[in-house]
Parts: structure tokens; C-alpha cells; sequence
């Protein structure tokens, strides 16, 4: 697919920079947000048309928010390939909407390093969801745009506003090379946090 509609966007985000400039040039556009936790609620305060993930998966955050999105209703949604007929098929039997925007950034594992955090509060700054979409959607990079940081969001509008709010295959690709290489890189600062940190006994 060489340009991609914006109809449905997941948004969930630890920085919150942005968001209501973003949120407010989608509402503009009437493309669907759903969100999570902290996030639904920012978005909702702000005046902001949003749905709940709870909404989406009928199964609510559990383990003190560790698992939201780990759900086949969300990552069917990243995950289907548009051009593939099999996947959309999928999709219909299952009642389940495809996402065209993740937008997501992770938690501050390196504030929580550079507190000097109590090992159980340093595991906890360990993101599992967020970098699970990330890598989900910039794997599917043909079907859906991934803006992992809000410096990414003035040029996700540039785009839009360039194409009639349909994104580009360049720019998506460039996202999810993006993509990549944050997560690759927030996993190096995990592993070298978690290998200096004492045993606990």
C-alpha cells in the first residue's frame, strides 16, 4: 500500500508532549483514538473523543498495569497486513478493527537507572507493552505508521496535511526504522542496568 488512510489510531504514551496538539488534529479529521490508562484519561480531560482499550479487548488492565494491550484484539489490529485479503477476512469474522497509527512511547527505564531505583521499582520502569507494539506495528510498516517519540508527531502532520491525511510508504518506513533502532537501544540500557544491579537475596 504506497499511501495508507488514518482512520484508527492507538495511542499510548509515558510522555505526554504533544498529545493534545496530536490528538486535536485527528479529532479534526474524525479518525477513531483508543488509549490506554493515564493516557485515556489525559485525552479525555483534554475534551477529546477516545475509547478505552478496556472497551476494545472486553478484559480490563490487570497486574498494576502490566498487561493492557498483550491482547489478540489489539495485535490482530496492528498486525493484519491490509493488502493481504486472508488477514482482512480475519478480521471481519472476528469483529476485530484494524489500527493504522501506533503511536507510543515507552517507559523511563533511564530516569529510574539515574534515581538509582530500588531493584523492584527499576523492573517495574521495565516497558513490556509498549515496545511489544512498537516492534509489532514497525514490523507491518506496509499497512500501519508507528510514531515512537513526540518529537516524530510535527512531521506525521506535515505529512498528512502533504497527502490528504494518507501517509506515505516512505515515511513509514523511515518510522519504523526508527523504530528499531529505539527499541534495540532501550533493551541495551535494560541489559547493562540489570547486569550491574546486586543479587537480591
Amino acid at each position: 500500500m504506497d499511501f495508507l488512510p488514518m482512520q484508527r489510531a492507538l495511542i499510548s504514551v509515558t510522555d505526554k508532549s504533544g498529545l493534545r496538539e496530536l490528538c486535536a488534529t485527528l479529532a479534526r479529521e474524525n479518525i477513531e483514538i483508543v488509549s490506554t490508562g493515564g493516557t485515556w484519561k489525559a485525552i479525555s480531560e483534554a475534551g477529546f473523543a477516545v475509547t478505552s482499550i478496556q472497551d476494545v479487548t472486553a478484559f480490563p488492565e490487570i497486574l498494576g498495569g502490566r498487561v493492557k494491550t498483550l491482547h489478540p484484539r489489539i495485535h490482530a489490529g496492528v498486525l493484519a497486513d491490509k493488502d493481504q485479503p486472508s488477514h482482512m477476512h480475519v478480521l471481519e469474522e472476528l469483529d476485530i478493527k484494524a489500527f493504522d497509527l501506533i503511536c507510543v512511547n515507552l517507559y523511563n527505564f533511564a530516569e529510574a537507572l539515574k534515581k538509582n531505583s530500588a531493584p523492584g521499582d527499576l523492573v517495574e520502569a521495565i516497558d513490556i507493552g509498549g515496545p511489544t507494539l512498537l516492534r509489532a506495528g514497525a514490523k507491518n510498516y506496509h499497512s500501519v505508521l508507528v510514531l515512537p517519540s513526540p518529537e516524530d508527531y510535527p512531521a506525521f502532520v506535515q505529512e498528512c496535511r502533504n497527502n490528504h491525511f494518507q501517509v506515505s510508504l516512505a515515511f513509514r518506513q523511515k518510522m519504523a526504522v526508527k523504530t528499531f533502532d529505539l527499541v534495540s537501544r532501550y533493551d541495551a540500557l535494560i541489559t547493562k542496568g540489570l547486569s550491574e544491579l546486586k543479587i537480591e537475596k
